[in-house]
């Protein structure tokens, strides 16, 4: 039984450019594409419609995982989360699995939005993509 859609989120793939290779993720591959249909198919059913784009007009050099975590930003209008990155969302990572990160950042912000500090908080959790955390 499919929930009816009550939140629209988006997810955002960025440009990059990959300084070092040990931090390579191939965005474009089959495997990737399939994680993100999987995503979007199981977000849909629990009534979370989730698109995503990709954004050309910014370029994020890839230098560390960090870095990585910067690539992939996630809006929420109705839950007033505009462009966050998921090392904002997330904080540290657990296992460095970007997928697994994109995940739990997803389900992040559609189920408890409130735990995620606001874009103005001061902390560091990420650089160099000019998203404010």
């Amino acid at each position: 039984m499919a929930c009816k859609t009550i939140k629209q989120m988006v997810i955002a793939i960025h440009d990059h450019a990959f300084l070092r290779k040990e931090w390579f993720v191939d965005f474009h591959s089959q495997l990737f594409q399939d994680f993100l249909a999987g995503l979007v198919k199981e977000m849909k059913r629990l009534g979370v419609h989730v698109s995503v784009v990709n954004n050309q007009d910014t370029v994020i050099e890839i230098n560390s995982y960090a870095d990585l975590l910067n690539v992939v930003k996630i809006s929420s209008p109705q839950d007033g989360h505009s462009n966050q990155c998921i090392g904002h969302i997330i904080g540290k990572s657990g296992k460095l699995d970007i997928m697994e990160d994109i995940s739990l950042a997803v389900r992040r912000v559609a189920f408890a939005p409130e735990t995620i500090a606001p874009s103005g908080e001061f902390r560091k959790v990420c650089h160099n993509c000019g998203c404010g955390c």
